[in-house]
């Protein structure tokens, strides 16, 4: 029994080659020169399958386009009916484009039109006789926030270039406005500092100045001096803006000396140049040169006055 169920141990069978097999071995197989000698292989070319496989993600590639300094660029795109009509169907009503008219066309347009409402304003003060009398410039003046004494107001009368005192004719107002380029009642009063402005100006002062002895002069034939009474509330609107040292003593000569009835045109005229050459105390007031007679009393006057208080004082 013990023997019967004895472990086999394993045989090893070991395969030893003969020469023979060698040989053969040896000489079935190709000669191979070394590697550094060895003539590398050619590269292996892809199949076509292969190929498909990797630029099957570029099948749909855009074709190459220039550089964009060499492109020819494109004709603009025009709109088509429907876009047209799209963009501008709130536009669909508007009036048609009219043509301009000249600068003549224009500037006659502007100028019937101001000459209109001058034309209208005017109707709303004049009287009877077509012109605005002194109840309508009193109204005129009340509306512009003034009154018929005021400087501005004789200002305003010169440029209309009126003739008489208390009167407009129809020509007057409105070639006045027209010049002021005022055509309302708010108009006229937006011109009033510039026409303040104006005469500031030496020389139009002295235009301004010289006009209002005319405009003072009453309607009455053959009348060719002031009265004194008018010709003092004339120098006082005058002189409103600035008065003259001097002024104050002149009007107390003529109120002192009742037979000066009236003021000539040329003593009014040269009373101005008086005013701006000669000094307060009259020192440096020449009789020899070419003063009215009337200035040359007035002088006298005040240097009488002048001894009689040195005197008294003495």
């Amino acid at each position: 029994m013990g023997q019967c169920f004895r472990k086999q141990e394993p045989t090893t069978t070991y395969y030893k080659p003969t020469r023979a097999t060698v040989d053969a071995s040896i000489a079935k197989a190709p000669i191979q020169p070394p590697l550094h000698l060895r003539t590398p292989p050619p590269p292996a070319r892809p199949t076509q399958m292969s190929t498909s496989r990797i630029f099957s993600q570029y099948s749909k590639l855009p074709p190459i386009q220039p550089p964009l300094h060499l492109r020819t660029p494109p004709p603009p795109a025009r709109p088509t009916q429907m876009s047209t009509s799209r963009i501008f169907s709130q536009y669909s009503k508007l009036p048609p484009i009219r043509k301009p008219h000249n600068n003549n066309d224009t500037k006659r347009l502007s100028l019937e039109c101001s000459e209109g409402q001058v034309t209208a304003l005017f109707d709303l003060y004049k009287n009877d006789e077509d012109c605005i009398d002194e109840e309508g410039i009193v109204k005129f003046c009340n509306d512009l926030g003034v009154k018929p004494d005021d400087f501005i107001v004789l200002v305003l009368a010169w440029k209309f270039n009126a003739e008489l005192m208390g009167r407009f004719t129809r020509t007057e107002f409105v070639s006045g406005c027209k010049a002021i380029q005022a055509h309302s009642i708010k108009w006229i009063q937006s011109k009033f500092p510039l026409l303040l402005a104006e005469v500031q100006n030496r020389q139009t002062f002295k235009e301004f100045y010289r006009w209002s002895y005319k405009f003072c002069l009453t309607v009455e034939p053959g009348q060719r001096t002031l009265s004194t009474e008018v010709a003092i509330q004339m120098w006082t609107i005058v002189f409103s803006q600035r008065e003259p040292p001097i002024l104050p003593r002149w009007f107390r000569f003529l109120e002192r000396h009742e037979s000066i009835r009236g003021i000539p045109k040329d003593t009014w005229d040269m009373f101005l140049p008086f005013t701006e050459q000669v000094r307060l105390d009259l020192t440096n007031y020449d009789e020899s040169e070419a003063w009215p007679s009337l200035l040359d009393d007035f002088v006298e006057y005040e240097s009488d006055l002048h001894n009689q208080n040195v005197q008294m004082q003495e």
